[in-house]
């Protein structure tokens, strides 16, 4: 994605990625491997850093260990999402928006929130830290994601349905009442078959 950012007009300058599992190659992708994650901490100049980690709670993780004051967390937004002022959409550090999203207005985003390719989120959403959209999940206006949500491919929480923090939505469901902390939920409509709290 940030390959695609510059071809966009953005001066990233992107020097490689870093990861605790050391790749069998050198590079991939093209880009060189620096080292493990607790190396970030260690570098001497300012750096800007995408964690582009899809679990919520292995997302949460890995930030939890960049400590570095030289390290900082700027939102990215693949070109191709159109974000207007106009449209209120807030930001947290971190965020990551992949192509094909949509989004509408008075939205609020917090730190490290992973939107993937083809998500939608309606108006007056509030996703908090750390959740988690994979491809083509879908949140309806007014709904309330709490920190560390995770939905699925497909999944959709309807308008102004709340999810409780560190809860998961399997692929393709459809959650049309307010979910509890800490469960896990399938099936249209979505009922929790786990609650891990």
């Amino acid at each position: 994605m940030v390959t695609q950012l510059n071809e966009a007009g953005a001066a990233w300058d992107l020097r490689g990625f870093y990861d605790d599992r050391r790749p069998a190659t050198p590079t991939v992708g093209g880009l060189p491997y620096l080292g493990t994650v607790a190396d970030l901490n260690a570098v001497a100049s300012p750096l800007a850093v995408a964690v582009a980690v899809g679990s919520s709670a292995s997302r949460a993780a890995v930030v939890a260990r960049l400590t570095s004051a030289q390290l900082s967390f700027p939102p990215l937004v693949h070109p191709a999402v159109a974000l207007r002022p106009a449209q209120r959409v807030a930001l947290g550090a971190g965020c990551l928006i992949q192509r094909g999203c949509i989004l509408t207005c008075d939205i609020t985003l917090g730190r490290f929130v992973l939107l993937n390719l083809g998500c939608t989120v309606g108006h007056d959403a509030v996703l908090e830290d750390f959740c988690s959209l994979m491809p083509h999940a879908n949140v309806g206006g007014g709904a309330h994601l709490a920190a560390g949500v995770y939905l699925g491919t497909n999944a959709t929480v309807i308008h102004q349905v709340r999810v409780g923090a560190q809860t998961t939505v399997g692929a393709g469901a459809v959650v049309v009442r307010d979910l509890p902390a800490g469960c896990t939920a399938v099936g249209v409509p979505a009922k929790p078959i786990i609650n891990e709290q």
